[in-house]
C-alpha cells in the first residue's frame, strides 16, 4: 500500500529500499556491536572500546553536543522521511582477530572473492 507521506515521484525508491537484499554478499559472523542508539554514554564507550585517549573522547564527546544544536537537513528537490537516528548502532566490529589471511575462514574469503 502506498505512503501518502511519500511523494509519487519517490516511492520507487521508498519501495526498493523496502525490499530484501538479494545479492547475496552476506557473509555470517560474530560480531561485538552496541546496542542502537546515541547519547553520551555511547560515546563514552565508543571511545573506550578504541582504547582512545582522553583528549580524543572530549573532542567526541563536543562534536556530539555541537551536532545536537544543528537542524536536520532539507534536501532540495527530494522529500525524504526523517532518519531515525536513534535506530541506528554506531558501533560494529568482527569478534575473530585474524593474524593473516592464513586464518581467515575460508567462507569469509569467499565473500570477497
Amino acid at each position: 500500500m502506498p505512503n501518502p507521506a511519500v511523494p509519487t515521484k519517490n516511492a520507487g525508491i521508498v519501495e526498493q529500499l523496502g525490499r530484501r537484499y538479494d545479492a547475496g554478499f552476506v557473509t555470517q559472523i560474530e560480531t561485538d556491536s552496541f546496542e542502537p542508539g546515541l547519547d553520551e554514554d555511547v560515546v563514552r564507550a565508543l571511545s573506550a572500546k578504541k582504547q582512545e585517549p582522553q583528549w580524543m573522547t572530549d573532542w567526541r564527546l563536543a562534536a556530539y553536543r555541537h551536532w545536537l544544536t544543528m537542524p536536520v537537513p532539507h534536501w532540495a528537490k527530494l522529500n525524504i522521511a526523517p532518519i531515525d537516528l536513534q535506530a541506528v548502532s554506531y558501533y560494529s566490529a568482527p569478534k575473530a582477530k585474524y593474524a593473516s589471511l592464513d586464518e581467515v575462514p575460508q567462507e569469509l574469503l569467499d565473500t570477497y572473492d
